[in-house]
Parts: structure tokens; sequence; C-alpha cells
């Protein structure tokens, strides 16, 4: 059976090894990148589903579109659905629908490229019905339970297109995304303790599996994860001090013209989210999203 008659039949055309993924892994995409874990996470989602099983679960992409560069995201199928996942965020963001509509877009395309569907033929062609999340961990009280791009952009008026953003807070008591959220909640705090080393990591899986959280995934992980994140805290090192060199050097040269030059290299040869490069270059972050509108014209 052809692709084509894979799409046409309602059959998923991600079977086999289609699963894309960084150099820089993170514990979310080793998380679940592993179809067991996507599938109590598709459950936590849909309780009300009793028929599916871990079988029916595809990973079809990981990739770095809805957050900044060194974070990843998740998408896969289970039956009709295709399940979009940002990994967590703790800082607010209006432009999460504006990124989930970029990664749906891009999303939808593999998966037309590998049914080898033909767009401009005469047959309808079938599509998985798109879900779209954000896992929101940040201290905003008050967010809404769902974003509309066409609400947060134009005022709600009757336009061409509209993306819906499912923001999830801290799931259900004990389901996969409880115990995530928790996770990610006392690495932050033994991070505060420890700062970004092996012994905040240690005490974070230690209190972790006492307290049933992962506990799973972290027994039969733990040295993977430890591996994972300290490469991660790497990282993040050498950006601040990227961040911190850039700011010396917005200082050094002075002025408003001169910053919104460093400001426009920075858009143009970085992957660093606006507000780092408003942070670097002493911007406004209204500017800085107008230089990049700028730029993409």
């Amino acid at each position: 059976m052809s692709d084509n008659e894979r799409v046409n039949f309602g059959l998923n055309p991600f079977e086999g090894p289609t699963i894309k993924r960084e150099a820089k892994s993170t514990v979310f995409t080793d998380l679940f990148s592993d179809p067991k874990y996507a599938f109590l996470l598709y459950l936590a989602l849909h309780p009300e589903d009793k028929t599916s099983t871990q079988d029916d679960v595809r990973i079809i992409t990981l990739d770095n579109v809805l957050t900044d560069k060194e974070y990843n995201d998740l998408g896969f199928c289970v039956g009709d659905r295709l399940i979009i996942l940002a990994e967590h965020q703790s800082t607010w963001s209006d432009n999460y629908p504006v990124r989930a509509l970029i990664y749906l877009a891009q999303t939808l395309n593999e998966y037309l490229k590998k049914a080898g569907v033909n767009l401009y033929g005469v047959t309808k062609v079938k599509l998985p019905k798109p879900e779209l999340y954000v896992i929101y961990t940040g201290d905003r009280k008050s967010c809404p339970e769902v974003m509309s791009l066409n609400d947060t952009f134009w005022g709600g008026g009757d336009y061409s297109i509209d993306v819906r953003v499912k923001i999830l807070r801290d799931g259900k008591e004990g389901d996969i995304i409880c115990q995530y959220v928790a996770f990610t909640r006392v690495l932050t705090e033994h991070i505060a303790l420890y700062g970004k080393g092996r012994k905040a990591l240690e005490e974070t899986i230690r209190i972790c599996k006492d307290r049933n959280i992962l506990k799973d995934y972290l027994r039969s992980r733990e040295k993977e994860i430890v591996t994972i994140m300290i490469t991660l805290f790497d990282h993040q090192e050498i950006q601040e001090r990227y961040v911190a060199d850039e700011r010396r050097k917005a200082y050094n040269k002075g002025g408003e013209e001169k910053s919104r030059l460093i400001a426009q290299n920075m858009l143009s040869e970085t992957t660093l989210s606006l507000e780092l490069i408003a942070e670097c270059t002493g911007l406004s972050l209204d500017e800085v999203e107008e230089l990049a509108t700028e730029i993409r014209k």
C-alpha cells in the first residue's frame, strides 16, 4: 500500500523510526519520547478514551519551535488526534499561539510529505485533528485556560485563521502531568539551594523517588538524566556568558542607535529570545519585536 493510500484510508504514515532528536535532549523529551509515558500523557488529556492503547502512540517529531533553541517540544499521534505539547514554560508569553501555529504548520507539512500527498490533486486528504498545549509552571496567578491567536493579536475579529492553545498548570493528582510539574518544581528549589550542579540533581532525584514522583522513570534512567541536565546546565552557562558579554558591548558603545544595531545583529545571528536581547541591549521588548518584524520582511 502506498503512503498516499495510507492517508486516504486513515492509516498512520509515521510508522517506523520517525523521531527527530536534537543532540541536546531534556528530561521532557527523554521522558515523553518513550511511548509508555507519551500514552500516560495522552490519558491525562483524554481520560474518556477507553479503547486506545500504548501501541497506538506514534511519536512524530521532537524539534525546537515553541520555545527557545535549547528546549524541545513534542508531537505525537494517537488515532486521529495529533497532540502537540510545549516543554514547560516558567515565563509567560503572549506569543504561545504564534509559536504553536508555526509548529503545527511544520508538523503537518512533515505529515503530508511522509504520506506523499498531492495537495493540488482533487482527492481530499485526511488530516489528524490537532490539539495544542503548553505546560506553564510560572508564578503568574491569572492566566487563561485557552489562548487564541485571534483574540490575543487581533481582538477576536473575523479573520482567516485562528489557533487555540490550552494552558496546563498542574494536571490532576497523580497523573503524569502533575508528576512532571512536581519534578520541575523540586528541581528549581534545589538549584536555588545548591546551584546548577550534580548535588541539586541527585537531591531532586532522591526526593522525587521518595515522593513517588516519576519514580519508575527516575529509577531506570538516573544516570542518563544527570548527564542530560549537566549538559543543559553547561549550555545555559555559555548562553549567560554570551548575554553578559553583549550587555557589556552595548554599554560600552552607548546610544540607542548603537543598541538597535547590536539588537539587529543578535536577531540575525543568534537564537536568543527577544526578552534576552532586550535585556542585553537596554531596548524595550516592543522595540526588539519591531526590529524582529523588520528583519523578517
